[in-house]
């Protein structure tokens, strides 16, 4: 291989493979379509910047990519791999009602963990996969640093429990009240309130849609597509 062929095939990879490193994303292209792949890890990461040291994963990086996705005639559905430890709350939700308002096909698929916050991420897509080892911790919401100990205070907290908790309930197949419940358990987490729930329980209690893996993940996802692409036809042709 001489020189100018190396430099050419330096060239048709870069593009492919500088955004897995900036972003953690990808494009799948096939005769099937085009699946962006997003991949949120690490703890989202809200108004106040992380440690260099911990893996985050940033809203202003994803909100506008998702923007992107939904706009964009070259890409046919999302696809989000999940394996994060919570986060910022506002910023996980505001990420999470942006995948929820997008007409693409999406699929998620928790692989290691979807924990806290990661759990509305879980239920945003439109048809949700978990691995059967993967697990997601549910508790109530949490706040660091100094808190006011007044009636507001938790009045105020109270509300954003129940922001958390509607979006659940109204993008998954779980009961409020199952759901209420698995959060204020007791005995479960050392010295916290909160329930870890895997796989099979989590499809069970109607949480996530089933349980598979990459592959189910993306057959799920190309018939989203190809049904989108069929319905649309059918409206032009009407």
């Amino acid at each position: 291989m001489d020189e100018s062929q190396e430099k050419e095939e330096q060239q048709t990879s870069e593009p492919i493979i500088q955004p897995i490193i900036d972003l953690g994303s990808s494009l799948i292209q096939t005769d099937k379509g085009t699946i962006y792949v997003l991949t949120i890890v690490g703890q989202i990461e809200g108004h106040q910047m992380l440690p260099p040291s911990s893996k985050s994963t940033k809203y202003e990086h994803v909100l506008p990519l998702l923007a992107t996705v939904e706009e964009s005639p070259q890409i046919d559905g999302l696809l989000i791999l999940l394996n994060n430890g919570g986060g910022d709350v506002e910023a996980g939700l505001a990420i999470s009602e942006l995948i929820a308002s997008m007409s693409k096909p999406t699929v998620s698929l928790v692989l290691g963990g979807s924990h806290s916050i990661g759990v509305p991420l879980a239920v945003s897509a439109k048809r949700s996969f978990i691995a059967p080892s993967a697990a997601m911790t549910i508790h109530p919401v949490r706040l660091n640093g100094l808190v006011i100990g007044v009636p507001q205070t938790f009045y105020y907290f109270e509300r954003i429990q129940d922001r958390i908790t509607q979006f659940i309930t109204a993008n998954s197949g779980i009961k409020r009240e199952a759901l209420t419940k698995l959060m204020l358990q007791t005995g479960e987490l050392a010295a916290d309130v909160g329930s870890v729930i895997y796989g099979e329980e989590a499809v069970e209690l109607g949480l996530i849609d089933q349980i598979g893996g990459l592959s189910d993940a993306l057959s799920c996802l190309h018939g989203m597509i190809e049904d989108r692409k069929q319905a649309i036809e059918t409206g032009g042709r009407e």
